[in-house]
């Protein structure tokens, strides 16, 4: 019995020998150091970072609004299974039609006026995300203010990609 089994280790020790050695797959590295093998969505902005597993994300969405008829905000909400919702937004004075011959270029000379105004004084609340607890936000939203209507079309665009295609997804906003 011993020198069979003898001469079928024999045998087999060059069929292993031949199989190539493949590695298994790794887990993908992430930007932090860690590894994961899930897809995520990553936005980097000047105010944070968020990020989210795809398969959690339920909505992605964008609308515009008037706020007491003197701001236009324009909003890309992420919409989570969990309780946390992203919102980025990017905000700018609502000009209105000009009336009875008033151009535009009157309306823009003063609001420019009160822009300067406003980052002479320090209270720079077009540049800011501001919170006023509990009317205006909820304790389970995270914002991101943005300098431009070109970022929150990006954010939007890469995030519906990314929820679409259910594609890893990692985007910086400078």
């Amino acid at each position: 019995m011993k020198p069979l089994l003898v001469l079928l280790l024999a045998l087999a020790t060059p069929v292993f020998a031949q199989l190539p050695a493949t590695p298994a797959p790794g887990p993908t590295p992430s930007p932090t150091g860690t590894n994961t093998n899930r897809p995520l969505f990553r936005c980097t902005l000047p105010g944070g970072v968020y990020e989210v597993a795809i398969g959690a994300i339920v909505a992605v969405t964008s609308h515009e609004y008037v706020v007491d008829g003197i701001a236009r905000v324009t909003e890309v909400n992420i919409d989570t299974a969990g309780s946390l919702l992203a919102r980025f937004y990017y905000i700018e004075p609502n000009t209105p039609a000009a009336p009875g011959g008033i151009g535009s270029a009157t309306i823009e000379k003063a609001q420019s006026l009160l822009q300067e105004a406003s980052d002479r004084s320090g209270q720079d609340a077009w540049k800011k995300v501001v919170k006023n607890y509990p009317t205006t936000t909820h304790s389970r939203t995270v914002e991101y203010r943005l300098a431009s209507k070109e970022q929150l079309n990006k954010i939007f665009a890469s995030a519906e990609e990314a929820f679409r295609l259910g594609k890893n997804t990692m985007m910086k906003v400078e």
